[in-house]
């Protein structure tokens, strides 16, 4: 049974873009109108809410969209939201324009500024998971993950050819302060020497170790992924500890591949996943639905409270960490 109390929607992307945003705004506005609902738009996430930035969307203004990077709703972060004052501001604007319910797509900071804001004044909100992190409980992938590693998989296959061709040794920067799944897929697809994240801690001791043997066998070239937050202090810091460990300074090379990874056409998976949690995140309101977030777990719909979606560890896959760790051997 649908709920009829809800006849305005708006919706909008906060935080750090991702690969993808583009495809889920398209889907809830085309979900929203399948509905008869009147479908808004929040230009630059919360901080438009609180500045009025938010207009009437139609079907129109939402074509073409599915195959483009970043989000043509813009985001923003917003310290002004973190304030009461900011939110009251923000739901009169919502109130002016008659809205009922909100989609928030974005990450961990859009999740808690949704549960805030749905909580202080009774609006019932649908989170979707956009971040190329992957970082996110309640969805086994986040929209702009799979996009993200493939850009970065394609930047690490040009390096390659660059170290084998001068037997060096590259080391390779990724996004991820606090995850590692960017730099554990990247490095697994591309067959890296070794793989620094965050949520292993890395003896460096025995890296160079082996790199030296690796070197006695006259291994022409070594690949080694560093996540932006593992313990170490990111790739330049490893480098210059591979430096002090009796490597020459010109057979180490550095590569930071940084916001590239954000940017790009978002990819079939990416623009599929994008679509499914736009479909149902409006479903999910039509539906009574509010306080969650949308996902897909082994390929099934699941509403996760927005609680449980910030607060809930996503464990990296120790299967993964175990089989690349073999492999590199």
């Amino acid at each position: 049974m649908t709920n009829q109390s809800i006849k305005k929607v708006a919706v909008f992307t906060s935080g750090g873009d991702a690969p993808g945003m583009n495809a889920a705004v398209r889907a809830v506005v085309r979900t929203a109108i399948y509905h008869d609902l009147h479908i808004f738009g929040i230009h630059g996430g919360y901080d438009g809410m609180i500045n009025n930035r938010i207009k009437r969307i139609e079907r129109p203004d939402v074509a073409n969209i599915i195959q483009r990077g970043g989000t043509v709703l813009k985001t923003a972060r917003s310290e002004e939201f973190r304030t009461k004052e900011g939110r009251e501001k923000a739901f009169s604007n919502l109130e002016y324009h008659g809205i009922d319910a909100l989609v928030a797509i974005g990450g961990n900071g859009t999740y808690t500024g949704a549960k805030i804001l749905g909580e202080e004044y009774n609006i019932p909100i649908i989170g979707i998971p956009g971040t190329i992190d992957n970082d996110l409980a309640g969805t086994d992938y986040t929209i702009g993950f799979d996009t993200a590693i493939n850009t970065a998989i394609d930047a690490v296959d040009k390096i390659r050819d660059t170290a084998h061709a001068h037997s060096r040794l590259f080391i390779i920067e990724m996004m991820g302060r606090h995850a590692g799944d960017i730099a554990l897929h990247a490095g697994i697809g591309s067959g890296a020497s070794k793989i620094l994240i965050p949520e292993k801690s890395t003896d460096l001791d025995a890296m160079i170790t082996k790199l030296k043997r690796s070197a006695e066998r006259q291994k022409l070239f070594n690949l080694i992924i560093v996540a932006e937050g593992e313990h170490n202090g990111g790739a330049m810091a490893v480098a210059d500890k591979i430096i002090a460990g009796g490597f020459k300074k010109e057979d180490v090379r550095v590569t930071i591949i940084g916001h590239m990874q954000r940017g790009g056409s978002p990819s079939c998976q990416d623009r599929v996943l994008a679509s499914r949690l736009g479909y149902v995140a409006v479903d999910g309101l039509m539906n009574g639905k509010r306080g969650m977030a949308a996902g897909i777990i082994s390929d099934e719909v699941v509403f996760t409270p927005f609680d449980e979606a910030i607060k809930g560890a996503k464990p990296i896959n120790q299967d993964l960490v175990r089989m690349a760790e073999i492999l590199a051997m």
